[in-house]
């Protein structure tokens, strides 16, 4: 008990190991795999694919690792950093090692790409049912095209008869049932995709896959760092790490939840990329499920696993909008109205809060036409904040003097690899953007 007078205590370790595993723990931990993972999974995992296009299969799944890897060791560094103060949000932690000024940067962080992933689910949502270019939707092959099967209207009756009821759950362990429904739901994409890939290549019908990138010229190597935010936006989940660790109310359950489910995520991730990209090669979309419908030419999917691919992705987009919003709906309550009584309790304000955030996306979903610019967007700029240089930062500043000389180290190429990576991948796409070429 020494120890916990000169700092040198983890305070992630449980009081006593004998209790960690017991029945209670194993179902509190299960159910913060289910919250922690549906966090996680969803929209990155449609972009997966096309990073492979971009870096080759090796490049794509050792970043996957890594990016996994670097989460794991951020979420570490605010879980101590959390029960060794006092806070119970992310803002509140950042509040304690940098004053109101580190507490309004997360709070605007997590709102821009909390808000930014709600209106990629939407757009996704829209692409399943009704389309994009030339890819129809399922609504669209089923009955023909009508007013009633558009984008516009089927987003605003998703919006309206499915979103609405689940955003109004007060509660996020509430959710847990359905991040579990959401989680299964994931996992049957992924296993759809895996059969739909091994009957290919039985019938010498898939594409080969690159195992490194394609270096044409100097632009090409930069070009591979636009793969980065996808991988780095789909791992980000820090803004549901406190709702979800307070209601568990176990430090040692939370540190094991999150672990266990960066493991799932990664093999669920590199799964989807590797058999997105054996079925349609350089051909595959930012967005996958576009692929699947039947202008796509392959001839491998069959009508009806094309439509049960696509729509039990559709249904796990659904499920994971409520989590997403529940953080995004805290944080901007607590910005905009920090000396009201808990959210929860304020039955006007709660609902007020609920349908902005909705109206907002769905016509901001209705406007962008596709989920890799707001990849691009979030990855290099919100997204890299939240995963890694606030909780980097966090470790340096060390307001509790309890960073190892080793934490330190690697908090701080986290943040040099974050800021490196990050400029150089704004600066491509400006580049790419502006049409310039020697």
């Amino acid at each position: 008990m020494a120890l916990a007078n000169n700092g040198a205590e983890i305070p992630l370790l449980p009081k006593t190991e004998q209790t960690l595993f017991t029945r209670e723990n194993q179902q509190l931990i299960l159910r913060a795999v289910f919250n922690v993972s549906t966090s996680i999974i969803g929209a990155g995992i449609m972009s997966v694919p096309a990073t492979l296009k971009v870096l080759g299969v090796i490049p794509a799944f050792v970043l996957i690792i890594l990016v996994a890897l670097l989460v794991d060791i951020s979420v570490e560094f605010m879980l101590r950093f959390t029960y060794r103060g006092e806070s119970k949000t992310y803002a509140a932690l950042m509040n304690e090692s940098f004053g109101k000024t580190g507490s309004v940067a997360v709070q605007l962080c997590i709102m821009i790409t909390n808000l930014g992933c709600l209106i990629m689910y939407l757009i996704i949502i829209g692409d399943v049912l009704s389309g994009q270019g030339e890819h129809l939707g399922v609504l669209q092959e089923w009955f023909g095209i009508h007013w009633w099967n558009s984008r516009n209207f089927a987003i605003l009756f998703i919006v309206l008869f499915v979103m609405l009821p689940l955003v109004l759950y007060r509660r996020i362990e509430s959710l847990w049932l359905s991040s579990a429904l959401a989680v299964l739901l994931a996992i049957v994409f992924v296993v759809i995709c895996s059969v739909m890939a091994i009957t290919a290549i039985l019938k010498g019908k898939t594409v080969s896959p690159r195992m490194l990138p394609k270096m044409d010229d100097e632009t090409s190597f930069f070009n591979l760092f636009t793969a980065v935010p996808v991988i780095v936006t789909a791992f980000t989940f820090h803004f549901n790490v406190h709702p979800i660790a307070t209601e568990l109310g176990k430090p040692a359950a939370m540190s094991s939840a999150v672990k266990i489910s960066l493991v799932l995520c990664a093999a669920i991730y590199f799964s989807i990329g590797i058999f997105g990209y054996l079925l349609f090669g350089d051909s595959i979309m930012p967005d996958i499920l576009v692929n699947f419908d039947k202008s796509s030419g392959t001839s491998v999917i069959s009508s009806m696993l094309n439509d049960v691919l696509r729509l039990s992705y559709a249904f796990h987009l659904m499920l994971v909008f409520p989590l997403l919003n529940f953080s995004l709906r805290a944080n901007l309550d607590e910005l905009v109205f920090p000396k009201k009584p808990f959210l929860a309790t304020d039955t006007k304000r709660f609902v007020c809060l609920s349908l902005v955030l909705l109206a907002f996306s769905y016509v901001a979903a209705i406007f962008i036409p596709s989920i890799w610019y707001i990849f691009q967007f979030m990855g290099t700029t919100t997204g890299v904040c939240i995963a890694f240089i606030f909780p980097g930062a966090i470790a340096l500043r060390d307001v509790h003097g309890i960073s190892s000389r080793k934490d330190k180290i690697i908090a701080m190429i986290m943040i040099v690899q974050a800021v490196v990576t990050s400029f150089i991948t704004i600066a491509t796409n400006i580049y790419n953007m502006s049409g310039i070429r020697p």
